[in-house]
């Protein structure tokens, strides 16, 4: 069953045309990596399926309830009710974490239940307190983000995306921020919600993680998808340009 589902998404900024005439699908408990060179199109790809941007022409449906759709020649974006509805479906952590910086560990988990989805400020608390256990974060409940190192600031911004218990969970290129040593861990997190089957599109650059994890894998360039594969095809294509791209990671070797 399509949890999400893409036709033919159009996204410029001025004459500048970033996507193309994008469409995939996503079934439900399917893990779908997406990659390729920095301006391919991959991070303004999520962030249009997350309402961060405005699409220029096509469609999205999210979880059986329609985003955008063609009305004539232009976008249509559904009611505040629906976009309200997709928000509380999806989960987005961002390559930079965009913790509040003036509330604790555990307020940052919290806010979004209690604020956005009306929970009762102790279910929240709750709910926020077992997550920063399973994410090993227990110790930090009362910390500030500006105490935490990377690693833990991300896992933070995980569970803050899991929070709303999501159907779908987003990543941004969520280990660009990170150092070598602390990418590891928050990998290692996104490893266990896979066995928990949750959806996820993650747009990536570490290429054996990627092989690693994903159902499917989307290879993005100049604003297309040049292919739409399962691992073992992407990373063993005969197409030149993705061959070049895959070429630069040595740790595929």
């Amino acid at each position: 069953m399509n949890i999400i589902s893409v036709s033919n998404l159009q996204k410029n900024f001025g004459k500048l045309e970033v996507l193309k005439d994008i469409s995939f699908q996503v079934n439900d408990g399917e893990i779908v990596t997406i990659i390729g060179s920095s301006g391919s199109g991959k991070s303004t790809l999520l962030r249009c399926m997350n309402q961060l941007e405005k699409v220029t022409k096509g469609e999205i449906q999210i979880n059986g309830h329609t985003l955008v759709s063609m009305k004539g020649n232009q976008p249509e974006y559904g009611n505040k009710e629906i976009q309200k509805k997709i928000l509380m479906d999806t989960g987005f952590v961002f390559q930079n974490f965009n913790l509040f910086p003036h509330y604790t560990v555990l307020r940052n988990v919290m806010e979004a239940p209690v604020c956005v989805a009306g929970v009762p400020k102790e279910e929240a608390k709750e709910r926020a307190l077992k997550l920063l256990e399973k994410l090993g974060l227990e110790s930090k409940a009362d910390a500030y983000p500006c105490e935490l190192s990377g690693g833990q600031s991300q896992r933070v911004s995980i569970a803050r995306a899991l929070a709303l218990e999501p159907k779908v969970l987003f990543f941004d290129e969520p280990t660009s921020a990170l150092d070598p040593e602390l990418t590891g861990e928050v990998l290692k997190v996104i490893k266990s919600l896979a066995d928990l089957n949750m959806t996820m599109i993650i747009v990536t650059h570490e290429m054996a993680f990627a092989k690693e994890i994903s159902d499917r894998v989307i290879f993005m360039d100049q604003g297309v998808i040049v292919e739409d594969e399962t691992p073992e095809v992407v990373f063993n294509s005969n197409n030149e340009r993705t061959k070049e791209f895959l070429g630069k990671y040595h740790d595929l070797k």
